[in-house]
Formats: C-alpha cells, sequence, structure tokens
C-alpha cells in the first residue's frame, strides 16, 4: 500500500498509509478500536478501492482489476472473520466444505477428505455434525479458521481473532496462527489491538495513529519507541496524544443550547 487515502462520509479513514506485507511472515497491524484496521483488510480484498494511493496484491493493482480477475484474486486469500461468520444452519462439516463447493467441482469424496483434514488442522474432527450454535467461542472461531484455509491460501488474514477468547482459547488460536504460517508457508496478516498476543507471534509490527503509520518494525522495536503515541498505545495509559473522546462541541455550551429548545 503506498499513500493510500480513504475516506468515508467527509470522515477522512487513511491520510497517506504506506505498508509492505512480506511473503512468509506475520504481519501485525495494530491500533485502537475505530482506527481503519478491518477497513485496510477491505481494501486488500477490493470490497472498496481507495480514494487515491496504490493497493498491490501479488504484484496486481486491486482498482483495476475486472470481476473476473479480482474474483480469482480472492481465491488465493483466506480471511477469518471478526465474529467466525459461520452459516447457523450448516453444519461444521458443511461450513468448511462451503468454499470448495462454491469454487471447485471437486468430486464429495475429495472434499470429504479436504475437509476432515483442515478439522485435524485445528483439532475439531470430532465436531464436525455440530451445528454453530453448540459450539463455544473459541471452538467456533476454530472452525473459521478450518474454513479460512479450505481452500489453501497463500495469504491468510485475520480480523481481530483473539475478541472474546478465554485464556485457553486464546492460547490455542495463537499457537494455531503461528503453526499454519509455519506448515502451510503462506503470509499472515493480523489485525488486531491486543498488543501483548501479537507481540508473541508476529515478525513485523505496525501501528496505525491517524490514518497513517505511526511506528514500524518488531514487536520488541515497537515497544522500545519513545514517541508518545506509540508508548500510550503499547502500554494502555489512559494519559497521552491518543485522545479518549470522540471530537464533540463544547460540552458545556451544547448541554446549555439542548436546554434552551
Amino acid at each position: 500500500m503506498r499513500d493510500v487515502h480513504y475516506a468515508i462520509g467527509g470522515r477522512e479513514i487513511f491520510r497517506g498509509l504506506d505498508l509492505t506485507v512480506r511473503r512468509g511472515r506475520i504481519t501485525a497491524i495494530m491500533g485502537p478500536s475505530g482506527g481503519g484496521k478491518t477497513t485496510l483488510l477491505k481494501l486488500i480484498t477490493g470490497q472498496i478501492l481507495a480514494d487515491r494511493g496504490s493497493v498491490r496484491v501479488f504484484g496486481e493493482e486491486v482498482a483495476t482489476l475486472g470481476h473476473r480477475a479480482l474474483y480469482a484474486l480472492r481465491q488465493r486469500l483466506g480471511l477469518l472473520f471478526q465474529n467466525g461468520a459461520l452459516l447457523t444452519d450448516m453444519d461444521v462439516f458443511d461450513n468448511v466444505a462451503f468454499p470448495v463447493r462454491e469454487h471447485s467441482d471437486l468430486p464429495e469424496a475429495l472434499i470429504r477428505k479436504l475437509v476432515l483434514l483442515k478439522l485435524q488442522a485445528v483439532g475439531l474432527r470430532g465436531a464436525a455434525h455440530l451445528l454453530p450454535g453448540e459450539l463455544s467461542g473459541g471452538m467456533a472461531r476454530r472452525i473459521a479458521l478450518a474454513r479460512a484455509i479450505v481452500m489453501d491460501p497463500e495469504v491468510l488474514m485475520y480480523d481481530e481473532p483473539f475478541v472474546g477468547l478465554d485464556p485457553i482459547s486464546l492460547g490455542v488460536i495463537l499457537r494455531l496462527i503461528k503453526q499454519m504460517n509455519t506448515a502451510l508457508g503462506i503470509t499472515s496478516i493480523v489485525v488486531s489491538h491486543d498488543v501483548q498476543e501479537l507481540a508473541t507471534i508476529a515478525d513485523d509490527s505496525y501501528l496505525l495513529l491517524d490514518g497513517r503509520i505511526a511506528a514500524a518494525g518488531s514487536p520488541a522495536e515497537l515497544r522500545a519507541s519513545e514517541a508518545p503515541a506509540v508508548r500510550q498505545f503499547m502500554t494502555g495509559s489512559a494519559e497521552g496524544p491518543v485522545a479518549f473522546n470522540y471530537p464533540a462541541p463544547d460540552y458545556l455550551g451544547q448541554l446549555l443550547a439542548e436546554g434552551d429548545e
């Protein structure tokens, strides 16, 4: 991504964003909630297009791709949705099989072997018959991961994979992200605001603040930064240049104005 600008309803999300994801590595994109991390993934997958700047994936400019080429590119990507996004009226097996049935003509016998292989990789082959409503939060996230890797993507993207997980499930997901990246030889992009968890798995880290990259480097380099905004985020301090309140008119003036009405 080079000099990427993007706005929604006049509100700037990105203001000259620059970052590079290196092949075969785990890249962490960190930043506060509402800072544009999920929007960044939508730009990579071509769900939205930048107002200005360049987004290149596998050497191709996403904004110039036609529908057929864009769909072909997306088949090389895997995405673990923030909430898992499992289809509630399908059991675990059919959820994982769904992308294969949609995008290939493989026989059911081969699809069965492929699905069981991916479920085994996340430790849930025995849950193949369960419905999403019968799964715990951690199990649902692992099933969603199995679905994300079933087409053997070259790049696997994780949108806030740690939200709502208990410590055991969190540890399992962290281990799986690391293992998947190594065993499958893929490239991983993890967007999250969980600093400590990302530090245990990331090769490269970016901190996204105010629509730009505020810091980049290894997790250790970001932790050692003396920049006030970076230090505030990495330590979780309430005091610093990153404001807690969303921009608003003068509080007292607004209260009085509304009272007069």
